[in-house]
């Protein structure tokens, strides 16, 4: 099965992250409410991260797709997770943009993005 750029994404993510040294604790996490792609633990605090991939950057780059909305979705996602796994720990939101082109990826890792 091919496998699709998300989630072809969504591997180039964690992996990166793990060797930035991060905890790997879910992978697309879903709730009634809409999913989290990557939820990770750097040191003492949850971070929920959103990855987006293109193959182009030619309708912007990848983590401008994270729009307002989807920072609003994101954060009830975070709040669902949170309540439901009784986690009280500060939280933080990425964003890891890939950037495909050549068969090569350009990761751009923004923290504390929204």
């Amino acid at each position: 099965m091919m496998k699709t750029l998300g989630s072809k994404g969504e591997d180039i993510a964690a992996d990166f992250l793990k060797k930035k040294g991060y905890k790997i604790i879910r992978r697309n996490y879903k709730t009634p409410l809409g999913e989290a792609d990557i939820i990770v633990k750097d040191n003492n605090t949850i971070v929920f991260v959103e990855v987006k991939a293109r193959t182009s950057d030619a309708f912007g780059q990848p983590f401008e797709a994270v729009n307002y909305r989807k920072q609003e979705k994101f954060k009830k996602i975070a709040l669902y997770y949170l309540k439901h796994n009784k986690i009280e720990l500060s939280v933080r939101f990425d964003v890891v943009s890939i950037l495909s082109k050549d068969g090569k990826a350009e990761v751009n890792h923004i923290m504390e993005a929204f």
